[in-house]
């Protein structure tokens, strides 16, 4: 991995994601819906991943309107209670409707409960592990066949600065995000000699998502950067700018 790449600040084309088919997790609102636009403005075949089913219906129309049409799929697919089987129908889907992957972008996530280990709410835990790790482990697995067709494949994972330094009573959430850049530097590792598919963490730092408001209810939002503000360094990571670079950890702002 290059010292000095910084995803902040690579040049990115206008066409960067020209031709590729990228699945978002978490699409349909906050930075995973951002990036999901973003991604088709930058000539990207958007896949967005989520439960909500208006609020994709919402972020395919304004991508259809923007973009043109087939530049978006919704994916309806509930991370937290998703069987065996489910994770086959979409891999067949997408093998059946694209033959390959390009990116993939693990942004959905739980933050549960801010309480001390002591007292945490047990199936909150295990609620928040789900979705957050087990899931995103799960989803690449699935998905690996198809990211390895692409000859030049991207996996990002969204980080948080709780899962590189621990706070506490951020519980099951700060847990969570450590596992997945353990998660992101074990699969960089195993995928470095035998393919081309680079792995990487992005910590999208204070931004102003849904997420954010529940652990944060008196913060003023006004201080903090918007969804669309940080889009740039997923682009730099998903497309060409981040060739040859694995296993780091980035900071959007």
């Amino acid at each position: 991995m290059s010292e000095n790449f910084d995803p902040r600040t690579a040049a990115t084309a206008r066409d960067e994601l020209q031709g590729r088919v990228i699945l978002i997790t978490g699409a349909n609102s906050g930075i995973g819906r951002a990036v999901a636009v973003s991604c088709a403005q930058h000539g990207a075949t958007v896949l967005l991943l989520g439960r909500n089913a208006r609020q994709l219906s919402a972020v395919h129309t304004q991508i259809t309107k923007e973009c043109g049409d087939e530049r978006a799929t919704i994916v309806e697919f509930d991370l937290e209670n998703a069987l065996a089987g489910d994770y086959d129908a979409l891999f067949t889907a997408i093998e059946q409707r694209y033959q390959r992957l390009d990116g993939l972008l693990h942004n959905a996530g739980l933050l549960g409960q801010l309480a001390p280990i002591e007292h945490y709410d047990v199936p909150t835990w295990c609620r928040v592990l789900q979705v957050n790790v087990t899931a995103a482990f799960v989803l690449t697995q699935i998905l690996l066949p198809l990211l390895k067709r692409s000859a030049d494949a991207s996996i990002v994972f969204t980080a948080s600065q709780v899962g590189r330094v621990g706070r506490a009573y951020w519980g099951a959430y700060a847990v969570s995000k450590f596992a997945l850049e353990g998660l992101n530097e074990v699969l960089a590792q195993e995928l470095s000699d035998t393919t081309a598919i680079r792995v990487n963490s992005l910590n999208p730092g204070a931004t102003r998502t849904k997420l954010r408001r529940q652990a944060y209810p008196a913060e003023d939002v006004t201080l903090l950067a918007t969804p669309e503000s940080i889009t740039g360094p997923y682009i730099a990571l998903l497309g060409p700018a981040s060739r040859g670079i694995s296993g780091g950890r980035f900071d959007a702002q």
